[in-house]
């Protein structure tokens, strides 16, 4: 029986910060592949995930198909802004949600990983952030648009960067992007759709550069809508939703579970000739050029 083997196989999932997110579903079923699992935990949230983890509020999240629970090896704090500790600013560095943490730019993190365990064999970047989120691009500052293109574009750069190193021949990198890249969504502000744009942009020069000088391959996944903790913050979520079930040739929401099957094939060696690629996980919605539930369309 062919199935997606990852016995041997350290993954370092950056992005997680609870279960509801793709990089929990996409951990969770690298895990169900056999592979070792590192965490990358907003540095400000990193308290709080570790205390509600410890506390069991993702154990009934975690429960794998054999019966056990998804186990990760190590988390660690990071703020994928960052790539050295001189690019902290003081007031960060002095933040009570810093302060305590050490390590936590990018640079530490995937050094003191090469101390723990070597080297890795799969990065999967699950993070966005645009602090204006909620303006229209009109409306965006240019300092709100620079913190969109740097927290979620930038950052793959740099973690690539700064992993490919420590990463052997075959290896897989993987980022999250959406149909916003491609496609104008109102509301989906704050330069958002730019930074998106930028990473499938990014993902085709990294899987060039990265696959000639590394041998690692470099694949997006563009999700369809979900009731993430990050799609919360656009603030029509739960309407986008209904819009895909209505209008998907599939008819339905996308779930966590298919991302994170997508993401174990990406990262197999079942994908070994797949790379440089943004593929759709959204029932479809993306090849549509009309709205099929549209009042206009009604007879």
């Amino acid at each position: 029986m062919l199935s997606i083997n990852l016995r041997g196989k350290t993954a370092f999932v950056v992005g997680i910060g609870d279960d509801k997110g793709f990089g929990w579903a996409i951990a969770k079923m690298l895990a169900e592949a056999g592979a070792k699992i590192l965490v990358g935990t907003w540095a400000p949230v990193y308290k709080i995930f570790l205390m509600s983890l410890e506390q069991g509020k993702f154990d009934e999240s975690r429960q794998l198909s054999d019966g056990s629970l998804l186990n990760f090896e190590k988390i660690y704090p990071i703020d994928a802004v960052y790539d050295t500790l001189d690019d902290v600013p003081e007031d960060i560095k002095e933040n009570k949600r810093y302060k305590d943490l050490d390590g936590y730019v990018i640079a530490d993190v995937l050094k003191s990983i090469q101390q723990s365990y070597g080297s890795i064999d799969i990065l999967v970047h699950s993070l966005a952030n645009a602090p204006e989120i909620q303006k229209p691009l009109l409306e965006t500052s240019r300092k709100g648009y620079l913190a969109a293109i740097s927290s979620s574009s930038y950052s793959f750069v740099s973690l690539l960067a700064h992993s490919a190193p420590i990463m052997s021949p075959g290896s897989a990198a993987l980022s999250l992007t959406y149909i916003a890249s491609e496609r104008a969504i109102p509301g989906y502000g704050g330069g958002m759709s730019s930074a998106k744009a930028a990473l499938e942009s990014d993902t085709r020069v990294l899987a060039w550069e990265a696959g000639r000088r590394y041998g690692i391959r470099v694949n997006a996944i563009s999700a369809g809508a979900a009731s993430t903790r990050a799609a919360r913050a656009i603030g029509f979520i739960e309407e986008m939703i209904q819009y895909s079930i209505a209008n998907s040739p599939l008819a339905k929401a996308v779930t966590m579970e298919e991302v994170g099957h997508t993401a174990a094939f990406l990262c197999s060696p079942l994908a070994s000739g797949i790379t440089g690629v943004t593929l759709h996980v959204d029932q479809g919605l993306h090849i549509m050029g009309i709205a099929v539930d549209s009042p206009s369309l009604a007879k």
